[in-house]
């Protein structure tokens, strides 16, 4: 970045991470700032609003001990950026991509403007080819595509922390090249031991060695919170775009990142809207989500898999109403599987991933997939039917037909659902069709006559 101006005695007033100073100058929103305090120390901001009087920095440090006299700024005359280069593997970063492993600085091959813009949707490529994330009930019912955005909406408490850990550590490209395919992981107000158990378990685990993570924590300033997904997109449209791989952004937690977006906007005395955020936390959080995706004419790609928590485990909050909005489904956790002991407690049903059939069947996964897939979900929708049924009538006053499905709705949810380690595709289909041998063969509506034969030749009807 190129130094612009160095401004004296221009400060004259703090509030929070807020810096205003007399406007003397001219310059532009979100240009980078650097706030140099009388005992040397330097702290990075950046423009976050400006009229004829007064420019209002947004200093990206706590201001504790920051005084106005003899207070520098130095104003810079472009965006935030940050250094990136064929070294990124394998590092740690903080919120604003600085080093966290003891590292030596990324040997700079780029500066790129931390707030890239969305793909342009005449440049996007239709979404393809599967990514096995190792989750059945994620591979074999809401599967993953490569440049698509599938959030995970869970609730507090719930283990989607652990979640994030595994996919990151497990998810590849189905006979891909391993060098051309790697993770981002961020992790977004977290506590110093949540980052460490991120670090560690992707250390212990051999994925470090393809993943770059940026971790903010939980006692940092909600307007690094702001900025940590912008610096991690911008590494992984290095990778992507440039390196030519195939990246999976994910990013836990979105809900801190909404809390900060919404404390920052009271900090502004902006007018607030549904439950107190900002009126544009819809644009925001798109300008987060859209820089994913698959480019024509480019190898690369990147994929988002977000994870937010649901306040109140409530679906229809402004922070999962909006996502869902923006992205291309939603895998849900539910609490009730989770009471149970069922890890990953995916709630099949409300689940939906909308690109998944642009990403399985014959060329991409097995052309048997899809049919597989259908007839578990259509089947277990049925059971919860008569799960409903059986709480009015009792299990004595059901059919044997209505049994074979509460069978296989506890089937489901235990051996399928329920998983302590990763599994392949081929595990979870072969373990799809066992379960299916539960009902009756008549009931096998969404299987052609030789899959039925094919795979379940030992079921019996009723």
């Amino acid at each position: 970045m190129k130094a612009d101006l160095l401004l004296e005695k221009c400060a004259r007033r703090i509030e929070g991470p807020l810096l205003f100073l007399e406007r003397t100058v001219s310059v532009g929103l979100n240009h980078a700032v650097e706030v140099i305090s009388p005992d040397g120390q330097t702290r990075i901001g950046r423009i976050a609003a400006l009229d004829e009087d007064s420019i209002v920095v947004e200093v990206l440090a706590s201001t504790s001990g920051l005084g106005l006299a003899g207070t520098l700024v130095r104003l810079h005359d472009a965006p935030l950026r940050m250094a990136v280069g064929p070294g990124l593997m394998g590092r740690v970063f903080d919120s604003v991509g600085r080093p966290l492993d003891g590292g030596p600085n990324i040997v700079a091959e780029q500066h790129r403007p931390v707030d890239g813009r969305a793909l342009n949707p005449v440049a996007r490529a239709l979404p393809r080819d599967f990514i096995e994330t190792s989750i059945t009930s994620i591979d074999l019912l809401n599967s993953l595509v490569r440049g698509q955005k599938l959030p995970i909406f869970s609730g507090g408490g719930l283990p989607h922390d652990r979640l994030a850990t595994e996919i990151a550590q497990r998810a590849r490209l189905r006979g891909g090249v391993r060098g051309d395919f790697c993770v981002v992981f961020v992790g977004i107000g977290v506590s110093h031991d949540s980052a460490e158990a991120f670090r560690q378990a992707m250390a212990d685990s051999g994925a470090l060695e393809h993943t770059v993570m940026f971790l903010n924590r939980a006692d940092e300033p909600s307007a690094q919170r702001l900025l940590t997904p912008r610096y991690a997109l911008t590494a992984a449209e290095y990778l992507a775009f440039e390196q030519n791989q195939h990246v999976l952004v994910v990013m836990t937690d979105m809900t801190n990142y909404c809390e900060a977006l919404r404390e920052v906007s009271a900090s502004h005395g902006e007018i607030p809207s549904r439950k107190g955020y900002p009126g544009y936390m819809y644009s925001d959080l798109a300008s987060l989500f859209e820089r994913a995706g698959c480019v024509k004419n480019r190898r690369g790609t990147i994929t988002q898999l977000p994870i937010l928590s649901m306040p109140g485990d409530d679906i229809g909050h402004p922070i999962p109403d909006l996502t869902g909005y923006i992205t291309e489904g939603q895998i849900v956790l539910g609490r009730d599987l989770d009471r149970r002991g069922i890890y990953p407690p995916v709630q099949v049903l409300p689940s939906l991933s909308r690109l998944m059939d642009a990403g399985i069947g014959s060329g991409f996964t097995h052309a048997d997939h899809p049919g597989l897939a259908n007839q578990l979900f259509a089947s277990y929708a049925r059971a919860m039917r008569v799960r409903v049924l059986e709480s009015v009538m009792g299990e004595e006053g059901l059919s044997v037909r209505d049994k074979a499905y509460l069978a296989f709705a506890e089937t489901f949810e235990m051996d399928l659902v329920n998983q302590s380690e990763g599994r392949t595709l081929e595990q979870s289909m072969e373990l799809g069709w066992q379960i299916l041998g539960c009902l009756p063969q008549s009931e096998l509506t969404r299987l052609s006559t030789r899959q039925i034969e094919q795979y379940l030749k030992a079921g019996q009807d009723v």
